[in-house]
């Protein structure tokens, strides 16, 4: 049995959530959107800028050489951390959105034709899902859809037929952020590679939640952004096995990613340095690796444990509500609840929870089809994190007891 958390322990380590709004105690609750940053996240990117700022690669002098080692070492650390098989799979980017428009630019750009397809589920996020139709336009290719079903899962009978129509490339979310499915990715990619098709895994819900192991995956192309993960905005990670990243087309041009250049012609670096033009955020790829640390010393299997609790007890709670309806009931989920109650308009329900102190999150949450697949605007999504408490959970649910009966 895993060890339990100390949350009280842990929440000492974020600071913003020692605030109070509208004379409110906050309560964050949109975690899906973004995670709060613990000090020592916080004190390695204030270490960096204030005596290590260097450009990187490109300097002989004592700073660059010792702020392209920390870059370097992150990337090795992480790579250990995602169990990948070398460090140069490992890319960085800007974030899960820049991570999957350079699989589809580069990937589509090499695999794509007219009169092919590709397939992505029915409830990708819109960053996995535009991409993929932009270069299939371009390339006069068909994008195929996955459908879910009611309860919000892959309809894995449909997957396998999609998959016999031999689909060029397959991009799959590992979690739904705005139902919380767990979709069966082991399972997913193992289908795809019976046909030889790539898969693309979309992590950016899952690597805060679960340990990832992309050598038991098995998966192509596994994504992920770090502000999800307790790390710092606009750093982001893109692993990729290299018999592919080695295929792969250039998908930005300029300084580092070159070997030679001349006016008549420019040979490109190796990886994973091809795929990372100009001055990367050095800082935040620092900060990055000090917060997956931080996830790896609180304890992955802990963190789990924690947030099915807090899932499982207001969902319990939540359901006692009169005109409550749970939008995403997968058997499978991480720690997000989409809902709506009777004919409250989300919006309202949102507006009225922000000034009683809960942060959560209100509309489609960047997944369009899905409220299609639903016939509804959107949803009032709560997502809990390991700082996320029991006593939070209860004071959510008098709280939408109290707008429920404010609204209607």
């Amino acid at each position: 049995m895993c060890q339990l958390l100390h949350i009280a322990e842990i929440r000492t380590a974020f600071p913003a959530l020692h605030q109070n709004v509208f004379n409110k105690p906050l309560v964050y609750l949109d975690n899906a959107a973004t995670t709060q940053k613990p000090w020592p996240v916080i004190n390695r990117i204030k270490q960096y800028y204030e005596f290590e700022n260097c450009n990187i690669h490109r300097g002989v002098h004592y700073l660059s050489q010792q702020a392209t080692e920390a870059f370097e070492h992150s990337r090795r650390t992480i790579a250990a951390q995602l169990n990948a098989t070398a460090s140069h799979e490992i890319i960085f980017t800007k974030g899960t959105t820049d991570s999957i428009n350079l699989v589809a630019s580069s990937l589509g750009r090499l695999l794509l034709n007219g009169g092919d397809s590709m397939l992505i589920t029915g409830m990708e996020h819109h960053s996995n899902l535009v991409p993929w139709q932009q270069i299939c336009e371009q390339k006069e290719a068909k994008l195929m859809v996955v459908p879910i079903t009611d309860k919000g899962e892959i309809d894995l009978e449909q997957y396998q037929k999609l998959l016999e129509k031999n689909p060029k490339i397959v991009a799959i979310t590992h979690i739904s952020n705005a139902l919380g499915t767990v979709n069966p990715i082991k399972e997913m990619v193992r289908m795809a590679h019976v046909y030889d098709i790539p898969v693309l895994v979309d992590g950016a819900q899952s690597v805060a939640h679960t340990r990832i192991d992309l050598l038991d995956l098995d998966c192509d192309f596994f994504v992920f952004s770090g502000h999800k993960v307790y790390g710092p905005m606009g750093v982001g990670v893109l692993y990729g096995k290299e018999k592919w990243l080695e295929r792969m087309p250039p998908y930005q041009f300029g300084g580092e990613m070159v070997d030679q250049v001349g006016f008549d012609k420019t040979t490109f670096n190796k990886l994973p340095f091809k795929f990372e033009a100009g001055t990367p955020n050095v800082g935040a790829v620092l900060g990055l690796e000090t917060a997956l640390q931080f996830l790896e010393e609180t304890g992955y299997d802990a963190v789990s444990v924690h947030e099915n609790i807090l899932l499982n007890e207001a969902t319990a709670k939540l359901s006692e509500i009169d005109g409550m309806r749970f939008i995403g009931e997968a058997s499978d989920k991480a720690a997000v609840i989409s809902f709506l109650v009777g004919a409250i308009h989300p919006y309202d329900m949102g507006t009225l929870l922000d000034k009683m102190g809960f942060a959560v999150r209100t509309g489609h949450h960047c997944a369009q089809p899905v409220m299609d697949r639903y016939d509804i605007p959107g949803t009032v999504r709560v997502s809990f994190a390991m700082y996320n408490t029991l006593e939070e959970v209860n004071r959510l649910v008098e709280a939408v007891r109290k707008a429920t009966l404010m609204l209607t």
